[in-house]
């Protein structure tokens, strides 16, 4: 496997899941907890949610799902 740990520093926003990840846990320095995976899946899945809206607003609907789907990716391998 490549290491693209130098590409996913410099990206300001994830491109895949890896990169996403490494967003997450590197970054951001956060564990993805099924806590945390299952508290996130349920605001970006309600499309009514505040904080979904602003996400959608700020990143576009597709970048919102394709952010939910790499959540729902993340509480399927733990």
């Amino acid at each position: 496997m490549v290491d693209d740990t130098e590409r996913y520093a410099g990206e300001l926003f994830p491109s895949d899941y890896t990169s996403w990840r490494y967003c997450i846990e590197v970054k951001c320095g956060l564990a993805l907890t099924p806590e945390f995976l299952q508290a996130r899946i349920a605001v970006l899945g309600d499309p009514r949610h505040e904080e979904s809206r602003r996400f959608a607003e700020l990143y576009g609907r597709s970048y919102r799902e394709q952010v939910l789907g790499w959540f729902q990716r993340a509480a399927a391998e733990t």
